[in-house]
């Protein structure tokens, strides 16, 4: 991992070595960061109830209508303030995110305050995991490799997976097309050591796996 200030190709911290292609690139869907990452709708939900019980304590103390209302409104500046700043940091995520997958790695770009570039070379993914939710996917890496750290990676990990941290590509809205690009990307670098299974009604389903010998 390594801070970038110019990058000669986009989404990378140098050249790509002669041989190397660009097999596909893209950004998050930052609707779906603020939704799935930064969880806007149950901050939403949160105010709605908190709107509830101001408006409720107000009535049942005897407060005129008016009055209740306006208790009841007091909040929504608030509100309003803290749905657009999740929003904003979601955009600013996507915005500075670029993943890249070319014919021999990964390479993850990212970061606000300070940026980072993610090389992952394909003879270290172990598994991809692709996840579905909606118009948009998730695209988890295991990897044959040192554990990686947690809070460095984040917005960019596999929830849940605090042990062995898997770093991902998140809310991608053509999450079908890019796993495919991965798996042909595999399968090319690992030949007959690699096998690819897809599972279409599964919300999450292994779509690659390397034997050992090939991720080693």
């Amino acid at each position: 991992m390594r801070e970038h200030e110019i990058e000669p190709v986009p989404g990378l911290p140098e050249e790509l070595p002669k041989g190397e292609a660009i097999l596909w690139q893209g950004t998050p869907d930052w609707r779906d960061i603020a939704l799935r990452v930064l969880h806007v709708r149950g901050v939403a939900v949160y105010f709605a109830a908190l709107f509830g019980y101001l408006g409720w304590a107000a009535y049942q103390g005897s407060a005129p209508v008016e009055a209740a209302v306006m208790t009841t409104l007091r909040p929504v500046p608030i509100a309003a303030g803290a749905i657009v700043f999740l929003g904003l940091i979601a955009y600013a995520i996507a915005r500075t995110t670029m993943y890249t997958i070319t014919s021999q790695r990964i390479v993850m770009r990212f970061g606000l305050a300070l940026p980072m570039t993610v090389n992952i070379p394909y003879g270290l993914v172990q598994a991809a995991n692709l996840s579905e939710h909606g118009r948009c996917g998730d695209l988890a890496l295991d990897l044959n490799a040192p554990r990686q750290s947690l809070i460095v990676l984040w917005p960019h990990v596999r929830p849940w997976h605090t042990t062995k941290p898997q770093p991902m590509m998140r809310s991608l809205a053509d999450a079908r097309v890019v796993a495919t690009t991965l798996a042909g990307a595999l399968r090319a670098f690992h030949g007959a050591n690699a096998t690819v299974t897809r599972t279409e009604t599964a919300p999450a389903n292994d779509l690659v796996h390397t034997s050992e010998h090939a991720a080693a």
